[in-house]
């Protein structure tokens, strides 16, 4: 998954850029109470880990390996 995409599909769950410094963006969404930190690259790939962390941490996916 590219970072593009990664940010897609946090937006279409409804998260929202807070704050932006340099590549660092800081998503929130109003149900949800943590911030979450992109290193955002464009169109490179997101390490598999790093994907699965945010993921996690978004709250749309449980754990376990996929």
């Amino acid at each position: 998954m590219k970072f593009s995409e990664l940010v897609r599909l946090l937006e279409a769950d409804g998260f929202r850029i807070v704050k932006e410094k340099g590549s660092i963006r800081y998503y929130s969404k109003s149900s949800w109470p943590k911030l979450l930190r992109i290193d955002y690259h464009g169109s490179k790939e997101v390490p598999k880990g790093t994907c699965n962390a945010i993921l996690k941490s978004a709250g749309l996916k449980t754990g376990g390996i996929s």
